[in-house]
């Protein structure tokens, strides 16, 4: 059936809501209004207060008492209104939810789900607009998901509720209203597994979340001129699907990545970093190429702030131009 992304993501929350009597919500105006971006509209009128519950303004004490509620046997749910503010709560994730597990000898689990609306392009501003996901890649003990398609948004949002440690999905704000099929079955999604969401032979371009369509259109404007890419979408970060990006990169010679957070110490230096240091390094034919935000502050300002992300044509001019200039043809 097709749905919004939005749609999407909220089905899946009826559905293991409706299987699991252990999985609640809780964030800031989810209940009668339903969430900042409408997400979990309706699901308080269907469940009640006590599973769709409205909390402070208090990013803190919403997913200190997540993990609480996970370590007694729930299955909560967080919602922060923008993933933004989930920094106000970095000693409840890094320093708790992440170790949990580890510090007690694998006894312990934190089923914790950490949902948020990610991403430039709604001219919400720097505070509201970041791309943080290399923050939480780094931490030991937290799983990254990052669909970029209502199904996707289903079948991971299911895989991550039904994990045992702690998970946070970033959704991207200009997702929400993007239509797609998704299917009505409760099969979750493998966390870990990318798509080939275009196959290629002469590069590689490994992307992730909204960027995925971005580079998927660039792709088509270079068919037209004679480039065949491939595209990845490697829907989760952590953990990352190596083995698909390598075995891609052995079939095309060339890796490039594209993202919308800023390149410093990005996923695209990670991803070219264990590209190095696997056996597809003696695959490549030319540099790594990174496409990614420039380096500062999302601008309130919409032509900067477009300025700002990957766009279709900058994508395609930089991997034009890389192609011609390592002699791909």
């Amino acid at each position: 059936m097709e749905m919004t992304y939005a749609a999407a993501v909220r089905y899946a929350l009826e559905q293991e809501m409706e299987r699991d009597p252990r999985v609640f919500i809780m964030g800031e105006d989810i209940g009668v209004y339903g969430g900042a971006f409408g997400v979990t509209m309706g699901l308080v009128e269907r469940f009640g207060k006590e599973r769709v519950r409205d909390t402070p303004i208090a990013e803190e004490g919403i997913v200190g008492a997540g993990i609480g509620a996970s370590l007694v046997g729930m299955r909560p749910i967080v919602e922060i209104q923008f993933s933004d503010f989930i920094m106000n709560a970095m000693d409840q994730v890094v320093n708790q939810a992440a170790k949990i597990h580890f510090m007690f000898g694998g006894r312990m689990h934190v089923p914790l789900v950490i949902r948020g609306p990610a991403g430039a392009g709604t001219g919400a501003a720097a505070q509201h607009s970041q791309s943080l996901e290399a923050w939480f890649h780094h931490v030991p003990g937290l799983k990254v998901v990052m669909p970029a398609t209502p199904d996707d948004a289903r079948g991971l949002l299911l895989a991550a509720i039904r994990d045992p440690n702690p998970v946070i999905m970033f959704e991207h704000k200009l997702l929400y209203k993007m239509k797609g099929e998704v299917e009505e079955s409760g099969e979750a999604l493998p966390l870990g597994q990318a798509r080939i969401a275009r196959p290629g032979r002469d590069a590689t371009l490994v992307t992730y979340s909204f960027m995925v369509h971005r580079v998927l259109e660039a792709a088509t404007l270079l068919a037209g001129e004679g480039w065949d890419i491939e595209v990845i979408d490697l829907r989760t970060i952590v953990p990352m699907d190596l083995a698909t990006v390598t075995a891609s990169v052995g079939r095309t010679g060339r890796l490039a990545v594209c993202h919308e957070a800023v390149g410093r110490g990005g996923i695209g230096g990670e991803i070219a970093a264990r590209v190095w240091e696997s056996e597809a390094f003696d695959f490549l034919d030319a540099p790594l190429l990174r496409i990614t935000g420039l380096d500062t502050p999302v601008p309130y300002s919409p032509p900067l702030e477009q300025a700002f992300m990957p766009s279709v044509e900058r994508i395609h001019d930089s991997v034009k131009s890389w192609l011609t200039r390592e002699g791909a043809h």
